[in-house]
């Protein structure tokens, strides 16, 4: 069973978030913010991260460009999640190696479709 980190601040997203993957067959483990996302990613080497970009302790960018720095976590798909409808946001995570960017609110196919191109 694949594993998948949530990193999210807000609870109400992150257990949605969690509900749907586990109702797909993954494994969840959750983050609140970026100290504990590097922390869970040393712990549960997840097969891929939903990593929101606003984060408390520093913003998804820095987590991702760590992990991508990183010999042992270079390789797992980041998925950047965001409500900011700021274009250089795209444009960022593409540069930190993101394989996907969902702006919130998104739905479950954009999630699925998302998902799926990280095991594809």
């Amino acid at each position: 069973m694949k594993t998948i980190l949530i990193v999210e601040d807000d609870k109400k997203i992150s257990l949605a978030l969690g509900h749907r993957l586990r109702s797909m067959g993954f494994n969840v483990v959750t983050a609140e913010d970026a100290i504990y996302a590097m922390n869970e990613t040393v712990r549960s080497s997840p097969d891929a991260i939903l990593l929101d970009i606003n984060l408390p302790g520093g913003d998804g960018f820095v987590v991702a460009e760590r992990l991508k720095a990183s010999n042992q976590f270079a390789n797992i798909p980041i998925i950047f999640t965001t409500a900011s409808k700021k274009p250089i946001f795209r444009e960022r995570a593409k540069q930190c190696g993101g394989v996907g960017f969902l702006e919130k609110p998104f739905g479950v196919l954009q999630l699925t479709n998302a998902i799926d191109a990280c095991f594809h």
